[in-house]
């Protein structure tokens, strides 16, 4: 017989125990990226309150239902659900939140809003993992909390899903996708031994302004101006690299350079069936996101790009501008005919 997989709401209060606003802590400050992060000697980590977290409550106008899942209630991983209001089977986008894999939240107001939008336009269920964060869990620990998503997809899918919601999700056309950071795990993920997610069916990855880096400086890394409050600068990356790469490793480890051992390497791994990269052209990352969809061309991989003009990395979170807004409109609509085919 048969054991289903039950499911476990979030605790309402958890959303916001998970960035509670610290206190002051006294010790030597050995790392930090002003307003984001400050990380102590002894250990001790700070992450200012500064997007504001929101429940899974939504507008009607959105006509979605969400909410919060347990996943793993040792780890505490857990993820938000945006489930459109229809009758019929879906695609399932499995989406990982940026942060330099070191802050960030799924119930981030500034996330919850873009993937509601997302979901409804795209016509497709949304599920935005809440993964564990460094310092305190360095990579891989982002990597397998993924990886055990896909692993509890797994068990709806084979037992039959837990709750009705779920009963719209087509189990069989899956996509990994997410933006800087949560893009680099949408890729380390989708190399992954994806037979063990049988009968899970991953068709793709979308991978918005993926979190690359080396040691070897590309131009627009150097070149690339940002305003002062930029989203993601050269000194702010470096940093989220030293604070989440496993200790003594160099921005040449392949879970931040995948092109490190050249296109050899990139053609052994198994790439899902089809990647789209969203590239920024004011991002310091253009030029590597670039190279990187150049490589996996070069390796035979089905890849497609755009490039959105006159936006930095982020701005379909971060920018409220006109030509932000107008930019993801684009994005959007990009998502949705890739997903579509």
């Amino acid at each position: 017989m048969r054991r289903r997989m039950g499911i476990t709401t979030l605790d309402p209060s958890l959303s916001y125990q998970i960035t509670k606003v610290p206190q002051q802590h006294n010790g030597v400050v050995i790392e930090e990226i002003d307003g984001l992060i400050r990380v102590y000697k002894d250990g001790h980590v700070e992450r200012p309150h500064i997007v504001p977290c929101v429940t899974s409550a939504l507008a009607p106008e959105f006509n979605i239902t969400s909410r919060d899942i347990v996943i793993d209630k040792y780890t505490n991983i857990w993820a938000r659900f945006y489930v459109p209001k229809c009758q019929s089977k879906l695609p399932l986008l499995v989406y990982f939140h940026g942060g330099g894999f070191c802050v960030g939240s799924a119930t981030w107001s500034c996330y919850h809003n873009f993937l509601a939008r997302l979901s409804a336009i795209a016509r497709c269920i949304i599920m935005s993992v809440n993964y564990r964060l460094a310092p305190e869990h360095p990579l891989p620990a982002a990597y397998d909390d993924g990886f055990k998503a896909l692993v509890w997809l797994k068990q709806q899918a084979i037992n039959g899903p837990s709750e009705g919601f779920l009963k719209q999700c087509n189990f069989s056309t899956i996509f990994l996708a997410g933006d800087s950071a949560g893009a680099n795990i949408a890729h380390n993920v989708s190399i992954l031994d994806s037979s063990a997610l049988r009968p899970l069916g991953l068709k793709g990855a979308i991978l918005i302004q993926p979190f690359f880096g080396g040691e070897e400086r590309t131009h627009s890394e150097k070149y690339m101006a940002q305003p002062p409050r930029s989203a993601l600068s050269l000194a702010s990356s470096d940093t989220y690299w030293r604070l989440a790469l496993p200790p003594g490793s160099s921005r040449d480890h392949p879970w931040c350079n995948p092109m490190a051992k050249g296109l050899s390497n990139l053609g052994e791994l198994g790439v899902l069936p089809r990647t789209m990269v969203c590239v920024s052209e004011l991002d310091i990352l253009k030029d590597r996101n670039l190279e990187f969809c150049g490589g996996l061309a070069c390796v035979g991989k089905r890849v497609e790009h755009v490039v959105y003009k006159g936006v930095g990395h982020a701005f379909q979170i971060l920018n409220k501008s006109q030509i932000s807004q107008t930019r993801t409109h684009e994005m959007i609509s990009h998502i949705k005919a890739f997903i579509s085919r």
